[in-house]
């Protein structure tokens, strides 16, 4: 990933990380916010080098993992978000993607990712109860398909005019 790449990169983790955590919390519902984060991600890996997409993904979880409000354990969303875009990466298969595809890719990512984070909670008995956590990777899966629509195409266009071998707009 070239330096150009690595910068636009990480200056829409910080734009989404900045979003997800002073502006979405005012439209949450049962207080739950929108990952900006995990669409970034997950729009880098259908769009860039896997490689690049999953050191991304790392990113973009430690960011989240330390961002203030964050109440727990770090390295939780690290992981989440990395296995997220490895997941994602696999599914592209060096064509465009349809919209459809997309979507369906923005949801199984949101749900293994909050899957992900919430069951590490469990295990380190930070967690909640199995039918709130049920709850909230429901809505959390919601609230990242509705904005796939406005995030992910304007995204993952320029993600792949930056890395055109990738693209996939």
């Amino acid at each position: 990933m070239t330096r150009f790449r690595a910068l636009f990169a990480v200056l829409a983790i910080a734009i989404a990380l900045v979003l997800q955590v002073s502006l979405f919390p005012h439209l949450a519902w049962h207080g739950i916010v929108p990952n900006l984060c995990l669409l970034v991600v997950v729009g880098a890996a259908l769009s860039i080098d896997a490689p690049s997409a999953m050191l991304l993904g790392f990113a973009a979880g430690v960011a989240l993992d330390l961002a203030p409000p964050a109440d727990h354990v770090a390295g939780r969303w690290a992981l989440a978000l990395t296995v997220v875009a490895f997941l994602a990466a696999r599914v592209r298969q060096d064509v465009k993607p349809t919209a459809t595809a997309v979507i369906g890719t923005v949801a199984a990512a949101s749900f293994i990712g909050t899957s992900i984070f919430a069951l590490t909670g469990m295990l380190l008995g930070e967690g909640q109860s199995v039918p709130e956590l049920l709850q909230v990777i429901a809505v959390a899966v919601l609230w990242d398909v509705l904005l796939t629509p406005i995030v992910l195409p304007p995204l993952m266009k320029m993600f792949g005019r930056l890395q055109p071998q990738w693209a996939s707009t």
